[in-house]
């Protein structure tokens, strides 16, 4: 499926929320309820079907979400993409995060966005546009993020949530604190992680029994930041995307098949959305190659097919060359791994990254506090 930039998807939660704050000159395309302040908390890899197919895990999340429409994420389908599409509002194409790993345009070398493991990539330059935190701040609301110390100061930060106040804060516990302290400001917005999910689904998988006692801590997570909030506060959960438990048997290891690596001097994405950077001349047939391998198992395009059907949003000119000459966005519960040049990324179990219900939709829950 294809994202629904500007008219329901994870882009427009924090403009929405400005918005229903009573901040003029923003828009509420989502039709947020009225509120002195806003908590938004992110679970990430909480996808919609996940979380409509094992409610009983996840009791007070399925209250809320009981007659609610999904939201979409952007593509690629990944938490660096979605976290940068969330604090800017903007589509990726806009706002250039365009994967777990892209290249850096003019070198023959990778980002790997999640990690920010260039020091030589300024996130500002990176991703040049100003922040829905930023933009926020200039009209009045006061902006926090809480997140573990970790995280405090990266590059992703950076590009994604610059312009919000950083509180680091490990536990369940310190962040809800934090929350709370930052919602008792009237006219604010604070933006909450959790990503213990995501981790367990992608060594464990969505069908183990660490990841339903995972989802169910999630949701005591937030129940407990519900509890805790003022009442005058909204709070929104959402996500950074879905997951899709890859079968062994579907995954294709590139290392056992070089053939379809001639022509491509890099290799990028990650297992669910490969960017496959060509050699001159080489994209039509590298396309050819892997459409013929991959069959009903991925959607192959070239860069310029998926500009034109709107995979990115609108792309700016100077993120073109990050995206690949030819893209393989896997189908079903395929993936395309690399067990000698990546081992790690090879012997996950969950996976995202591709354009499927699954991994794209995403849960816009809403609780005023009434």
């Amino acid at each position: 499926m294809l994202p629904h930039y500007f008219g329901g998807s994870l882009g427009d939660v924090i403009p929405s929320a400005v918005a229903a704050l009573g901040t003029p000159g923003w828009s509420n395309v989502l039709g947020l309820p009225q509120a002195e302040s806003y908590v938004v908390f992110l679970v990430d890899g909480l996808g919609w079907n996940l979380l409509r197919s094992r409610a009983e895990f996840a009791p007070y999340l399925s209250s809320l979400a009981d007659g609610t429409e999904p939201l979409t994420c952007g593509v690629p389908s990944t938490t660096a993409t979605s976290l940068t599409s969330l604090g800017t509002g903007l589509p990726p194409g806009a706002h250039g995060v365009v994967g777990f790993t892209s290249r850096i345009p003019g070198t023959n070398e990778l980002l790997n966005a999640l990690e920010w493991d260039r020091d030589d990539v300024d996130p500002h330059v990176w991703q040049p546009h100003e922040t829905a935190f930023e933009r926020a701040a200039t009209a009045g609301v006061s902006t926090t993020s809480v997140s573990k110390r970790r995280f405090e100061g990266s590059g992703l930060s950076i590009a994604s949530q610059r312009g919000a106040t950083f509180i680091g804060a490990d536990t369940i516990g310190e962040r809800i604190s934090a929350a709370v302290r930052a919602a008792a400001e009237t006219t604010s917005l604070t933006y909450v992680y959790e990503g213990e999910l995501d981790s367990t689904g992608h060594h464990s998988g969505t069908r183990s029994w660490a990841w339903e006692h995972q989802l169910s801590a999630a949701d005591a997570f937030a129940a407990q930041l519900r509890e805790a909030l003022p009442r005058q506060t909204a709070l929104v959960v959402v996500a950074d995307h879905g997951m899709v438990d890859a079968s062994p048997d579907l995954k294709l290891d590139v290392d056992q098949h070089p053939h379809l690596l001639q022509g491509v001097h890099l290799f990028g994405g990650e297992a669910r959305f490969r960017h496959l950077y060509c050699d001159e001349g080489a994209v039509e047939r590298v396309a050819f190659e892997w459409r013929e391998q991959m069959g009903e198992n991925a959607w192959v395009v070239t860069r310029d097919q998926a500009i034109d059907e709107g995979w990115f949003g609108s792309v700016d000119s100077h993120v073109r060359a990050r995206l690949g000459d030819v893209m393989v966005a896997s189908r079903g519960s395929g993936a395309v791994v690399a067990t000698e040049q990546r081992p790690e990324e090879a012997a996950l179990i969950g996976l995202h990254g591709s354009l499927t219900c699954d991994e794209m939709l995403v849960p816009l829950l809403v609780d005023s506090g009434d």
